[in-house]
């Protein structure tokens, strides 16, 4: 017998996720208490080796920090170098936990000057040998100094310092009420005292049955969106909605906190997490990877040490895929993946390849955000030749098209020889074929791995191409299947996965019928006969530009109440000058409200009528007007494999034929006219035309966006929630251009919204059972309009109430003339309401819900009211006595957001009441209705109040308000600084600095 047959070829050290986990089945029966929840989690951390401490003040917290960080540095401070050490760099003044963050993150190792005058480089945490921290838990900790006196539940200290949080609250209490005191105590008490529980980098969050993670800035990047004025900025969408469940390697989620405790927190998995998955970003973003991501990581890392010690490198089966659907964070993964795998020793260079110059760009940002200049990306094959040659560029970000012509122009180049990884970003495309057949017969020493998020097999295979090179595993490698075929990735994350977890949302699809059967005619399928000529009939493309501008607002769940131009007509405003700026004004500022779409079409021929005709309908009703762009780009056969989006040249246009480039060219005019820009089709106009249309679909100036096949995969936008199609699709090719919509963004957005102007049903169904499972229908689309309308009963027989059975009882338990009497009633009402402003919210995506015949908009907005002032009285911070029914309810005020109206509306009210001489007191009381539905604007309702009583016949209402404003102001301001005794020019100057001016 072959000895070596036994001996160890790779050692690593224990996965961070688990491959498997089979939930305790030992479960108690008899009621559990939040303390009995506290102490058994405490006990189970200490059967996992953590040390219990004692400890619940900041002097003791002092002193075992101090003796955690001589352990690990091996070194005793002196007083007085201890002094230095806590003062000036462990707690200092003026840092935020951002700064303490960044010491965690990257800046743990200080050099601090001995007594001796020396200097020794002391670590707050050790990231090449995790076993060397110490793990600790200490509980009931308390904090006196903040702004309030508190208690926090249980801590995880790594050396020492708080690095990892958990809040616990009894089983039946909803965990977000524990997601919101973390909130909290970031705001009243962290930074207290010396600040030393802003070093925490990780927030669990639990209620006995369900368990939660997240990072400390997820919820900093929430409120700072929530607060910003500059609608034009950088949108993040960080709150609730992304804080993550824990799973194993198979994706299936740990959810109850024993079974959480025993896999999250098992010593080498956490220390796993706090040193090699958290990415802190140049926007000073905390990210900590998900289990899925961080199980794909280490299967490439394994797959690199195991195939480098049995030298397989050079062959298939030193590398393999991954499969993470769309939308799951495959940018993320593979930086983590590229930046472990250049500490490999062994391991020269990591090239990253993208196959569009549009995913270069995107990437590249990417992974600048995740670390800066941690890679480098080229402009030109001579870039990239000098970036392979030097030894300063590990990570290198290129396309294929690029790394092909450097093969071709540098045969047995020297950087062929050496040891390098390469990985492929959307594998499912260009690749296979003659530049991947290239690559891997020139590099000799090279592990190669795809990400995909719709991986190639035999069933949605092309025709065409190298027969050898056809499916995904055939290009990359694979693991074993049940049957020993190597066809399986390395790891798998599938749609299915993903909606299931919530971190993409489902899909509601409405297939629009465009073309009528004759009559006679008995073929059902004649409606989706593939006969383009009847397709791009002008009638057809007619009708359909009318029905998405009809229904561009309720799609894009635009802020009609805001925003209403039948109310102007109404009310006659467009009729003079002044009122057409108002009128104007008013729609700029909505149209940065709800979301934006992109509309798909079958050719730039289609592209071409499409955008003439929204011209036309948008001069023929100025009221239905949205900002709508144009681009394409030279692509062969873009019609013959529906399932592949063709490449398009995001380069240059040099491939289309005059006409069309022409035709880009004056829509490209048109844009330039809209946004002030100077951009045309030539080459470097044209990228930079590219990047500019991707920023402001992003920045939702863009209302809707014509493509061919641009912008259908590899396009992330958080505010696009909707995609008007009108072209073939199926297999990877459909669920790409779908995902374009499902990024999830807030409550408010709850799946991604598909209208299908041809029959894609069929199509849609394979394409999920593809790329999910083939019970996934009724997880990944939404249920139908009469479900959500008149309630269902599931597979397991529960019912589930409908809109009209939930304003039924709505209208039975809370009349709206009666007041909400008893605390008990008033969260039955806010449960109530908050459900449905919850399905109001999907239904107003359907057609059918153009008219709301279960209330009238008077008594909605009346409930609306009492709603707000629960809010109001239960929320306020006066109402501390209140706190405690707060752990059974949850208020929906981001849906509220979505259909409250604003001033300008309010405006529009006070000029028809202006209109009629000021006598009708019914308008006064609409005014009324809708300032106290709106939490903005009820606190403006005294001042708006005192506006309409100085409005006569005579009044200009919009000049008259800004100069009331600016008035009201100005006294408001000369009182502050009376009753202050304020130093006038210096505190206007101070006020004015901070933005007083854009209050109202």
């Amino acid at each position: 017998m072959n000895n070596s047959t036994y001996n160890i070829v790779a050692s690593t050290n224990q996965s961070t996720v688990v491959a498997e986990y089979t939930p305790d089945s030992k479960r108690a029966d008899s009621y559990q208490s939040e303390a009995e929840l506290e102490k058994e989690f405490i006990r189970l951390l200490s059967t996992l080796g953590y040390e219990y401490l004692t400890l619940h003040d900041e002097a003791s917290l002092i002193i075992n920090l101090r003796k955690q960080l001589e352990a690990l540095n091996g070194y005793t401070f002196s007083d007085g170098e201890w002094d230095r050490l806590f003062n000036n760099y462990i707690a200092s003044n003026n840092e935020t936990f951002i700064d303490k963050t960044r010491k965690v993150q990257t800046d743990y190792i200080h050099a601090l000057k001995l007594d001796d005058g020396t200097t020794k480089n002391i670590k707050l945490i050790d990231k090449s040998n995790i076993h060397n921290n110490r793990l600790q838990v200490i509980n009931q900790y308390e904090e006196t100094e903040g702004k309030r006196d508190t208690r926090y539940d249980v801590t995880i200290l790594v050396n020492g310092l708080p690095m990892v949080h958990i809040e616990l609250k009894r089983r039946g209490v909803p965990i977000r009420e524990a997601f919101n005191q973390i909130e909290r105590y970031k705001r009243d008490s962290f930074w207290a005292s010396s600040g030393l529980y802003e070093y925490i980098q990780i927030f669990v969050i639990s209620n006995g049955t369900n368990t939660k993670y997240y990072s400390n800035t997820t919820r900093d990047s929430h409120i700072k969106e929530a607060s910003n004025k500059n609608r034009k900025s950088k949108k993040t969408s960080n709150s609730f909605e992304f804080t993550s469940f824990w799973a194993d390697a198979s994706n299936k989620i740990i959810t109850d906190l024993v079974d959480f405790t025993k896999t999250f927190f098992a010593k080498h998995s956490l220390l796993n997490i706090l040193t090699k998955y958290c990415v802190f970003t140049s926007e000073d973003i905390l990210l900590v990877m998900r289990p899925y991501q961080i199980s794909a990581c280490e299967r490439i890392i394994n797959r690199i040490e195991v195939s480098h010690n049995y030298k397989k490198y050079g062959t298939i089966e030193g590398g393999g895929y991954i499969w993470h659907t769309t939308g799951s964070g495959k940018t993320l993964t593979s930086f983590k993946t590229a930046q472990l795998a250049t500490n490999l020793p062994y391991i020269d260079k990591v090239l990253f390849v993208v196959d569009r110059k549009d995913l270069d760009y995107q990437t590249m940002k990417e992974y600048d955000r995740f670390e800066k200049g941690a890679a480098n990306s080229n402009t030109s094959t001579s870039i990239l030749q000098r970036q392979l040659e030097s030894d300063d560029s590990r990570i290198i970000i290129t396309t294929i098209q690029k790394l092909g012509v450097f093969i071709s122009r540098n045969k047995g180049h020297k950087v062929f020889k050496k040891h390098v990884v390469i990985i492929f970003d959307e594998c499912h495309r260009s690749q296979f074929g003659e530049m991947h057949t290239s690559i891997t017969n020139n590099f000799k020493n090279y592990h190669i791995f795809g990400f995909t998020g719709t991986p190639i097999s035999s069933t949605n295979a092309s025709s065409g191409g190298n027969i050898n090179l056809k499916t995904t595993y055939q290009a990359f490698g694979g693991e074993p299947d049940a049957n020993g075929n190597k066809t399986l990735p390395l790891h798998a994350y599938t749609i299915v996965d993903a909606i299931n977890d919530g971190n993409v949302l489902p899909f509601r699809i409405d297939y629009v019928n465009t073309v009528k059967e004759k009559e006679g005619v008995k073929d059902t399928q004649v409606r989706a006969i593939d006969i383009e000529k009847a397709m791009a009939s002008p009638q057809r493309i007619s009708n359909i530009v009318s029905y998405i501008l009809e229904h561009f607002n309720q799609k894009t769940k635009r802020n009609e109440q805001a925003y209403s131009f039948s109310q102007l007509q109404n009310i006659g405003e467009v009729a003079s000058a002044r009122n057409r700026g108002t009128v104007e004004e008013i729609k700029q500022k909505t149209r940065l409200t709800g979301f934006n779409s992109m509309f798909a079409v079958a050719s730039i021929d289609t592209a071409k009528a499409y955008y003439n005709e929204f011209k036309k309908q948008m001069q023929e009703k100025p009221e239905q007007a949205l900002r709508v762009g144009l681009i394409y780009s030279f692509g062969v056969n873009e019609d013959v494999d529906y399932d592949i989006l063709e490449e398009e040249n995001s380069e240059n246009t040099s491939g289309l034929d005059q006409s069309s480039r022409d035709f880009l060219d004056m829509a490209i005019k048109d844009y330039n006219e809209m946004f002030a820009t100077n951009y045309d089709t030539s080459s470097d106009k044209f990228q930079n035309y590219y990047k500019d249309v991707s920023l402001r679909m992003k920045n939702r100036e863009l209302d809707l966006l014509i493509v061919v096949n641009m912008f259908l995969t590899g396009f992330d936008a958080t505010t696009l929630n909707t995609l008007w199609v009108d072209k073939n699709l199926k297999y990877h090719g459909l669920i790409q251009a779908f995902s374009r919509t499902n990024r999830i963004l807030n409550s408010v957005k709850t799946y991604g919204n598909v209208v299908c102007f041809r029959d894609l049903q069929t199509a849609t169904e394979e394409a999920i059972a593809l790329f999910g499972d083939k019970e996934a229908n009724g997880i990944v689309l939404l249920k139908s309009y009469e479900d959500y309308y008149y309630g269902y009963d599931d597979d397991k027989g529960v019912h589930h109430a409908g809109y009209e059975e939930l304003i039924a009882q709505l209208k039975e338990k809370f009349p709206i003339c009666e007041a909400i009497q008893g605390e008990e009633n008033q969260k039955e009402f806010i449960k109530l309401y908050g459900a449905i402003l919850r399905i109001r919210n999907i239904l107003s995506a359907f057609d059918n819900f153009a008219g709301d015949n279960a209330i009238s908009d008077r008594d909605l907005q009346d409930y609306q009211s009492k709603y707000v002032d629960l809010y109001q009285e239960l929320r306020g911070k006066d109402k501390a006595d209140k706190e405690n029914i707060n752990n059974d309810i949850e208020f929906e005020m981001e849906l509220i957001k979505q259909v409250e109206v604003n001033i300008d509306y309010i405006l529009l009210l006070v000029i028809k009441y202006h209109k009629t001489n000021c006598t009708n007191k019914e308008i006064l009381a609409d005014i009324n209705r809708a300032i106290c539905s709106s939490p903005q604007l009820r606190s403006k309702k005294e001042l708006i109040g005192n506006f309409i009583s100085t409005i006569n016949t005579d009044s200009q209402v919009d000049d008259d308000w800004k100069k009331f404003v600016t008035e009201q102001k100005e006294a408001d301001l000369k009182q502050i600084i009376d009753d202050e005794n304020l130093k006038p020019e210096e505190t206007k100057k101070i006020f004015w600095e901070k933005g007083w001016k854009t209050v109202v």
